[in-house]
């Protein structure tokens, strides 16, 4: 992080928050079955064996599928708790990947996992320098920790980055449009407005370790489909739920694989 930016410390209210909704904790636990580090998941051989943990997890032959349904998962570890911290309390912490892991948590047969950060430290902007922050803060969770496990799991499970990274934007789209602004200040808010205008339209590729930004790629106007009472972004990619699932036939709703005849306006 920024040597400028300020080093301070969460209420106990945000770090309740923080750890009860947007699922990160301070604690490794004992049960290693499904935790791993970060970094591990860089290593071809270790990425590969823990996919395949993840295939008996989901109950699937496809190391494809696997592979996309971890990604939602470690999506949401890795952007949920940081974004909203960034944006919301205007507070950062170091989420690359050499300072994450995963730590597995199980509920009966849910699978709920935690992330964790070697080092918590916490810093602020100084006057004048959110932008310099932002960015830092953006490129750390981005180009720092899931770019480079994005291209591990794609050569380890031979499926495309495309469907990883889209699997990352529908995630800081529901957040920032559905859940982050819950209860927010006048102040949260503005700030909410500006860093998702600024992730979706402004934000440099550099900052994702990719040569397109991916919440512009897949960013699409959300319409209602014959397949949606509700006005959805369809997905540009599939994210192979169906291979996973009980029934074959059960697609997302937002599913490129599914006819999205464009319902007719009243």
């Amino acid at each position: 992080m920024d040597s400028r930016a300020l080093e301070i410390a969460f209420s106990p209210e945000e770090q309740d928050l923080l750890v009860n909704q947007y699922r990160l904790t301070f604690e490794p636990l004992a049960d290693r079955t499904l935790s791993i580090s970060s970094a591990e998941l860089l290593d071809a051989d270790r990425c590969r064996e823990y996919l395949g943990r993840m295939a008996e997890l989901y109950e699937t032959s496809s190391d494809i599928a696997a592979a996309s349904m971890f990604a939602k998962r470690y999506s949401y570890l890795t952007i949920a708790s940081s974004l909203y911290a960034m944006t919301m309390l205007n507070k950062g912490m170091d989420y690359s990947v050499t300072n994450s892991h995963v730590e597995s948590y199980r509920q009966g047969q849910a699978w709920l996992p935690k992330i964790r950060l070697t080092d918590s430290r916490i810093t602020q902007p100084e006057h004048g320098e959110r932008s310099t922050w932002r960015n830092q803060v953006i490129r750390t969770i981005f180009a720092g920790n899931l770019a480079p496990v994005w291209q591990s799991i794609s050569a380890s499970a031979k499926v495309s980055r495309a469907v990883l990274w889209e699997n990352t934007a529908i995630y800081v789209y529901h957040l920032y449009e559905n859940v982050f602004g819950e209860g927010a200040t006048c102040e949260q808010q503005a700030r909410l407005e500006q860093d998702y205008r600024y992730l979706l339209t402004e934000a440099p590729a550099a900052l994702f370790g990719e040569n397109n930004n991916p919440m512009t790629r897949f960013n699409s106007p959300k319409q209602v489909t014959a397949a949606s009472d509700n006005p959805i972004r369809i997905r540009k990619t599939c994210c192979y739920y169906y291979l996973a699932a009980d029934d074959p036939e059960d697609y997302c709703p937002t599913c490129p694989k599914l006819k999205h005849e464009v319902a007719a306006a009243e």
